[in-house]
């Protein structure tokens, strides 16, 4: 019976093709679902026969642990050349995206901060 391996769920494009060649490479038999048209199924890398998931799930986890080490390098090493993304920089590149976000954090923050007002009255 198959068994679900590896979540899609706002997984990077480059993660999971290296997780496929990485399944591929140790000859693992598996296949791939993906979210559907509406978006609610479970998109992910399912392994065909359940027993490889032990050794499976020991390569995917050893990976991760490389994949982390790396980007958190790699984003260390853009932070110090000074090309990290600061708040201002995506405000500028990106306004769409982030004011509405500042705007939805406002507007909770306001009604938050009322509702003692608006109980006591």
């Amino acid at each position: 019976m198959a068994k679900l391996l590896f979540s899609l769920r706002n997984v990077p494009e480059d993660e999971a093709s290296e997780v496929r060649a990485l399944l591929d490479q140790y000859g693992f038999g598996w296949y791939e679902t993906d979210a559907g048209i509406l978006g609610l199924s479970a998109p992910g890398l399912w392994l065909r026969d359940a027993g490889e998931y032990p050794r499976a799930r020991a390569l995917l986890d050893e990976y991760q642990l490389q994949r982390r080490s790396r980007v958190q390098a790699e984003a260390l090493e853009r932070q110090q050349r000074g090309e990290g993304e600061s708040f201002m920089q995506l405000l500028r590149t990106r306004p769409a995206f982030v004011l509405p976000r500042l705007l939805a954090i406002l507007v909770i923050l306001a009604f938050t901060l009322s509702l003692p007002w608006w109980l006591l009255r």
